[in-house]
């Protein structure tokens, strides 16, 4: 198969064995029937260098990382571009898709992990320690640990289950539960141990 007119970048294989997909410098992502080699789709709206691309557990859903410091979700079936996703201040250089298919997590030029609601594109949580391009990232296969890779020469394991849920949570509202007079004394302390 000659996957592009570039050089590629990253490919993803679907859960059924069926399909595979990749991105490439030429801005380009190429979906293929892995049985007969022929092309299925191939998808354009990167303005830039195609880094990443990853397929759901369920095969439905296509995302993809570029140079262009976006995330697009595609229909892997029809080819048509779902939504696009901004919030990196740098080329995106890795993605992955949690097991469940409902999580989204990107690595970035930004130095940043970000942890996405794949369905609304909301960010979840913006994870900063590295020092340098985050370039590799990956979801443990139950979903509650989260690996990244930099250029700072670290990997870092991140918890992203409910427990960093409720702690991000509480810091969002601890001040409020403490400070606010309206709050019953017995409510004050909720996030006592969280965090």
């Amino acid at each position: 198969m000659e996957m592009s007119n570039d050089a590629v970048s990253s490919i993803s294989i679907s859960p059924d064995g069926q399909t595979l997909v990749s991105g490439s410098f030429d801005k380009t992502i190429k979906v293929w029937n892995l049985q007969t080699g022929e092309i299925i789709h191939t998808l354009t709206g990167h303005d830039s260098s195609v880094f990443s691309v990853s397929i759901s557990p369920d095969g439905q859903t296509l995302v993809s990382g570029s140079l262009d410091k976006t995330i697009k979700v595609w229909n892997l079936q029809t080819g048509k571009q779902i939504h696009t996703f901004t919030g990196h201040n740098d080329a995106v250089s890795s993605i992955s898709i949690s097991p469940d298919g409902q999580t989204l997590v990107s690595g970035s030029g930004d130095e940043t992990v970000k942890v996405w609601n794949l369905q609304t594109g909301e960010i979840i949580n913006t994870l900063k320690g590295h020092n340098d391009s985050v370039n590799s990232v990956s979801f443990s296969p139950d979903g509650q640990t989260l690996a990244s890779g930099s250029l700072d020469k670290t990997v870092k394991l991140w918890p992203v289950g409910f427990d960093l849920l409720m702690e991000r949570n509480c810091d969002w509202v601890r001040p409020y539960l403490l400070h606010n007079p309206t709050v019953k004394e017995e409510d004050k302390r909720l996030c006592d141990g969280i965090g």
